[in-house]
């Protein structure tokens, strides 16, 4: 009983194996697409746009941008006043296509 009872506790106290963040994973690829177009001369690159569009959002704290590649859409995520805002923009025209949230 003993030796189970160390077993058991040798178990509980050994790390879990780590897992890779999957939405860290997510971005990367977003980025590894933006840059991509960008480099065919497709798209506006993701400084272009956050040029266009951060300054419009006053009083709003930028937290980064998602990419959907099969649209060529930019999705530039903000946080107002404990709100998140999503502004979607054409990553072609750098037109602001639309914007969920307050």
């Amino acid at each position: 009983m003993t030796m189970l009872a160390a077993i058991l506790m040798g178990l509980a106290v050994a790390p879990a194996p780590a897992l890779p963040p999957v939405a860290g994973l997510l971005q990367h690829s977003d980025q590894r697409e933006a840059l991509r177009g960008r480099r065919e001369g497709r798209l506006l690159s993701a400084r272009d746009i956050e040029a266009r569009v951060v300054p419009t959002m006053r009083g709003a704290q930028y937290l980064g941008f998602d990419f959907d590649p099969e649209g060529g859409i930019y999705i530039l995520k903000f946080l107002r006043n404990g709100s998140v805002i999503w502004v979607e923009v054409d990553g072609r025209s750098g037109q602001i296509l639309g914007r969920t949230g307050n």
